[in-house]
């Protein structure tokens, strides 16, 4: 494993997007058998205290083969028709295999647009931050009912990483018939050779991008690359991994093959503009002069610096942040859910662990999402 790459069981919340040729045999319909070893390993990562959000394929695919729709390309009402047989389907072997484990699912259907006009984003991510907040597993879809372009297209990779930008994940991982990234397709050039560790998406990765879609499976590198950008760009580590076998999340800390792509140390100033012009803050934070000076100067907001929290949020909700006068000196995104700031607040970052439990990030507002006034 390289030397910063983290185990996948490391993480604190991750996002897992499922292809469709993973979850459904043409022939047979559901691998029933390979959904209830992912929930499996679901459960062993909730038991570390991780919380988990699954991005799952298979409506569409599910759908033909309920209604025994022919192979090949399917016309858009045919699509259509299938997803609104196969998301019922889909959310009801997601509810029992995770049952299995005393895990509640729920289901929460999207389409791009649900991520990009803000009071739908933040609808959806309220009702994610809820449902982990009881100790459910949102599992997400595209809506493919009624989201024509997704459909014609494909999109639940780059779905994946927007939901793990909008959850606040640390970790995505997209898990496919695909094991990583190649320089090369593998299978047309024997000289290909495979990236364990991407350290940033260079031009040059995104031209090793080739198409590696079934007819179950419409998603290729491309949109893998694509995500990752959404993803790393953010601050989110990914992952690409085969799913082709029993316990695929669980395989990948015991060094089965795929590709770890590094988090952006610095993400994209676009980011900042759109903490800054777009987000109205869901709670303050009020700070000392002292640490009023270390954001002046580059740094980020740590929680010995922060007086008083207010209002309720959660972790990667917009926040403003205050001087000892009430002026607002700064806006960026809460590290903490606004009762654990509360907790920490005044306090060292080495004393994190000890009062909440685990040990978190050390800054309540990174300087990465935090933009100063």
């Amino acid at each position: 494993m390289s030397a910063h790459r983290k185990p996948v069981s490391a993480h604190k919340r991750i996002v897992i997007k499922i292809g469709s040729a993973l979850l459904v045999d043409r022939n047979s319909g559901l691998k029933a058998a390979w959904l209830e070893s992912l929930c499996s390993d679901i459960a062993e990562l909730k038991q570390t205290g991780a919380e988990v959000l699954a991005v799952s394929s298979g409506a569409i695919a599910m759908g033909r083969t309920v209604l025994g729709l022919p192979g090949g390309a399917l016309r858009l009402e045919e699509s259509q028709a299938a997803a609104a047989v196969g998301q019922i389907a889909l959310a009801r072997a997601w509810s029992a295999s995770l049952s299995t484990h005393g895990i509640v699912a729920g289901q929460i259907l999207l389409t791009l647009g649900d991520t990009e006009e803000r009071r739908r984003y933040l609808n959806a991510r309220a009702t994610m931050a809820e449902l982990m907040r009881h100790g459910a597993v949102p599992i997400i879809n595209e809506n493919d009912t009624v989201a024509t372009s997704e459909i014609r297209y494909g999109d639940n990779d780059r779905l994946a990483a927007r939901v793990a930008t909008m959850a606040g994940a640390d970790l995505l991982v997209l898990m496919s018939d695909i094991d990583g990234l190649y320089t090369a397709p593998p299978h047309l050039d024997p000289d290909a050779r495979f990236l364990e560790t991407i350290d940033a998406i260079t031009p040059e990765i995104e031209a090793m991008a080739g198409d590696a879609g079934s007819e179950l499976s419409r998603g290729g590198m491309k949109t893998k690359i694509e995500a990752g950008k959404i993803a790393t760009g953010a601050g989110c580590a990914m992952i690409i991994a085969s799913g082709k076998t029993d316990h695929p999340l669980s395989a990948i800390d015991r060094g089965a093959r795929s590709s770890w792509f590094q988090p952006s140390g610095t993400p994209q100033s676009a980011r900042k503009i759109w903490i800054a012009g777009q987000l109205d803050p869901a709670g303050r934070l009020t700070i000392d002069a002292g640490a009023e000076k270390a954001l002046r100067s580059g740094k980020s907001l740590l929680p010995a610096g922060v007086r008083t929290v207010s209002g309720e949020f959660h972790r990667g909700d917009p926040v403003a942040v205050c001087d000892p006068s009430g002026r607002e000196i700064a806006r960026g995104l809460s590290g903490y859910d606004s009762d654990e700031a509360r907790r920490i607040a005044g306090r060292k970052s080495a004393e994190i662990e000890a009062i909440l439990g685990y040990s978190g990030r050390a800054a309540m507002i990174h300087r990465d999402d935090m933009v100063i006034g």
